[in-house]
């Protein structure tokens, strides 16, 4: 066997090997841990309906996150997000409404393009909302906290800049924020965001 064709037979048999060893690559790169954060703008649903005062009903939303990717196509993920806060005023007067949650939700992805994928998510959120007033009524406390579980689910784009890092777009809604007191009301995040993946 010539020189020529001990290198050919060489290179073929390495090429055999290396084959394998990207696929195994690929595969490791769907999988790991991630972090990341979103900002963007919360909305209480019906909050301002039929109010004849001043009103606000959106506010900035923060998140932080983190997460377990199992595969290209499932993570779950767990987040802390604050909403900022819902209030009416007139006359120096106001009541104000204030929330944060915690939640878990299963993140299902679908790449529909070179570094783009789509992705639904849903599962259960933990909420504290404080409600605060200087209005003075008989039977009407001036503060009060409420906790409530409930739905989560929502949808967005990611698109990935690199292996490790990744910016987000997407809408999530939280199903009956508040408590009994309070008042529960359907709240929609829209936001951007970047997650970081350890490779």
């Amino acid at each position: 066997m010539t020189r020529v064709m001990r290198a050919l037979a060489a290179l073929s048999v390495a090429l055999g090997l290396a084959v394998p060893s990207a696929g195994m690559a690929q595969g490791a790169e769907d999988k790991g841990f991630y972090i990341g954060a979103t900002i963007g703008q919360s909305k209480v649903k019906d909050f301002c309906g039929g109010i004849g005062v001043s009103c606000e009903d959106t506010d900035t939303a923060l998140r932080l996150l983190g997460g377990y990717q199992f595969s290209k196509h499932f993570a779950l993920e767990l987040g802390y997000s604050q909403f900022g806060e819902a209030s009416i005023s007139s006359g120096g007067l106001f009541a104000k409404v204030e929330s944060t949650a915690w939640e878990v939700v299963a993140v299902g992805m679908l790449p529909v393009a070179d570094r783009f994928s789509i992705y639904g998510k849903i599962g259960m959120y933990r909420a504290d909302s404080d409600f605060s007033t200087n209005i003075v009524l008989p039977g009407i406390p001036q503060a009060l906290s409420e906790s409530n579980n409930d739905l989560t689910f929502g949808f967005g784009l990611q698109f990935d800049i690199s292996g490790s890092l990744g910016v987000r777009a997407e809408y999530q809604r939280y199903q009956d924020l508040g408590g009994p007191q309070i008042g529960e009301s359907d709240l929609d995040v829209m936001s951007i965001g970047v997650v970081y993946r350890f490779r």
